[in-house]
Formats: C-alpha cells, sequence, structure tokens
C-alpha cells in the first residue's frame, strides 16, 4: 500500500492546499493531511478548527485521513507508515526553504522520501497568508478557499485580527 502525509499549517485552507490533496489522493492508496506545528508560525486558527475545515473540504476522498499532531512529521510519517512526504511548491522562496528541510528529513531517515507538487496554474498566487489579507481589508475570499468555507473562515479572521 502506497501511503503519503501532507504536511501543513492550513491556516487557513486554500485551494492550493485542496488541489494537492486531490492530485495526491489520485497516486496514493492513503493520504494523511497533517495539521503540523511550526514553532516559528503564529496561527489564527486553532489546531481542532484547521482540522475541521480541511475534514469538511475532503470530504469527497475517501482515501484521505485528515489529523493533528505536534510531532516531528518524520516521526508521524514512520508511525503510519508513510513512505512519502508531499510538498507544495510555488516560487523560488519555497524551493530554498523545501529543499533545506528534504535535505534535513533525508539525513534523519532516508526511508522516507519528499515528493514536490507544484500548484496549478490558479493557485500558483495563493497563500494562507494572502487569504488572511484580503479579509482583513473586506475583500471577498470566495475563489480562494473550498466551496462553502468563504463565510467561516471570514468570520474567523476578522474575530481574532481585532
Amino acid at each position: 500500500m502506497k501511503i503519503a502525509v501532507y504536511p501543513g499549517s492550513f491556516d487557513p485552507i486554500s485551494n492550493g492546499h485542496l488541489d494537492i490533496v486531490e492530485r495526491t489522493s489520485k497516486v496514493f492508496d492513503k493520504v494523511y493531511v497533517l495539521v503540523s506545528l511550526n514553532p516559528n508560525k503564529t496561527y489564527i486558527f486553532t489546531p481542532d478548527e484547521r482540522v475541521a475545515l480541511l475534514k469538511e473540504a475532503t470530504k469527497h476522498l475517501d482515501n484521505v485521513i485528515v489529523e493533528a499532531s505536534n510531532q516531528l512529521v518524520l516521526d508521524y510519517a514512520k508511525e503510519r507508515n508513510c513512505s512519502v512526504i508531499i510538498r507544495g511548491m510555488r516560487n523560488i522562496y519555497d524551493y530554498q526553504s523545501e529543499i533545506t528541510l528534504f535535505q534535513f528529513n533525508h539525513t534523519i531517515d532516508n526511508t522516507i522520501d519528499t515528493y514536490i507538487l507544484f500548484p496549478s496554474t490558479d493557485n500558483l498566487f495563493l497563500s494562507s497568508s494572502a487569504i488572511k489579507e484580503l479579509v482583513m481589508f473586506n475583500k471577498p475570499i470566495d475563489a480562494f478557499v473550498p466551496n462553502g468555507m468563504a463565510e467561516k473562515i471570514t468570520k474567523i479572521i476578522k474575530e481574532r485580527q481585532k
């Protein structure tokens, strides 16, 4: 069985994230979407909120499991028999951090590989930070987040940005 994990902060989920999950689910038998901890980030959404949004967005994908963990992604992957970590890369800035992360992970455990997916053209510029910024300036985000989630995401961001 081919099993992958797609870790991220998903603060909040975007259509770019969903695009990668959907594409990954076509290649792997099982995909764990992991709400993971990045000690260098400050979050607006709680881990439970991020998990709930991801579960709602991926409910049409039978082979996707959404979880949260504070573990090192490699440890999480090993516990769930994942052979691959999925990462998204939009630009040269992502490349710099992703190649470093890959080398670090590969040095710790070379039995778990990293696959990079590029976003579709529609999502190339999209980031969770951009979504939060649009909400702060009272702009609609419907085109950038999974269907039916814009109102919920907007409400949480506005409440917490006060």
